[in-house]
């Protein structure tokens, strides 16, 4: 596992010299939560961390199976890494190393509303049992799920998505963990650290503890367990 230090003045240092330190811990079956919309807010070297890492049977939950962008989690299905995936837009044109699996029946798809997976890992990090929702009541797609009539709808529970390891990109960071997100990268990425029990955030710069003003951290520090700092674009 990727070691924390100290700082000079006895502060904790979450950061990692490589991506391969970052991922350290990665298992084989591990539920893996890769956050991004899009090509935005997309940790592509902690995902490629993951890749050269050679884990498999993984359970895979994002946004996306990929845009054919260099780095995205599309080179985790070409890998055939990913047992099982569960996103909300699995159809891009560009996906094709996810078509090819799920098409041999080798990856399993969850497909779930991008409002659902949002509130599952909301459930998640809040330690609650679940949520009951009208969304998708009465589909196929939740057959078998326990339903409820609430002002005289149908609802079906959903059940938190916790998941072992969060990959998240931040734009800023500092020793402690705090982030900052740039524009969209807030949306899934703050969620998914919450919900993670081993949080690790690609961040485009390193700051000093306190150079992120207190209204500007849109995530704690606490939630954050390894910090690697790559630079690079936005």
């Amino acid at each position: 596992m990727a070691k924390r230090t100290e700082s000079p003045g006895g502060v904790p240092d979450k950061t990692v010299s490589d991506p391969a330190a970052a991922v350290a811990g990665v298992r084989d079956g591990a539920v893996v939560l890769v956050g991004g919309w899009g090509g935005i807010g997309v940790p592509e070297e902690l995902i490629g961390a993951v890749a050269a890492s050679g884990v498999t049977d993984l359970v895979l939950a994002s946004n996306n199976c990929g845009m054919g962008r260099p780095g995205d989690v599309g080179q985790l299905f070409r890998n055939g890494q990913v047992r099982r995936a569960i996103a909300t837009f699995p159809a891009h044109p560009a996906a094709t190393d996810f078509r090819t699996r799920f098409e041999n029946g080798e990856v399993e798809l969850e497909l779930i509303p991008q409002g659902t997976l949002a509130e599952r890992l909301r459930a998640a990090g809040a330690g609650l049992g679940g949520f009951f929702t009208p969304t998708g009541a009465g589909t196929r797609l939740t057959a078998g799920r326990e339903t409820r009539v609430i002002d005289g709808l149908p609802h079906i529970l959903e059940p938190p998505l916790r998941g072992d390891m969060a990959l998240i990109k931040a734009d800023q960071a500092d020793g402690l963990g705090n982030l900052r997100f740039r524009y969209a990268a807030r949306g899934l990425n703050p969620i998914m650290a919450m919900a993670a029990r081993t949080t690790v955030v690609q961040a485009d710069e390193l700051v000093p503890v306190g150079g992120i003003h207190p209204d500007d951290v849109h995530l704690p520090g606490i939630f954050v367990d390894r910090v690697l700092v790559t630079g690079g674009g936005r």
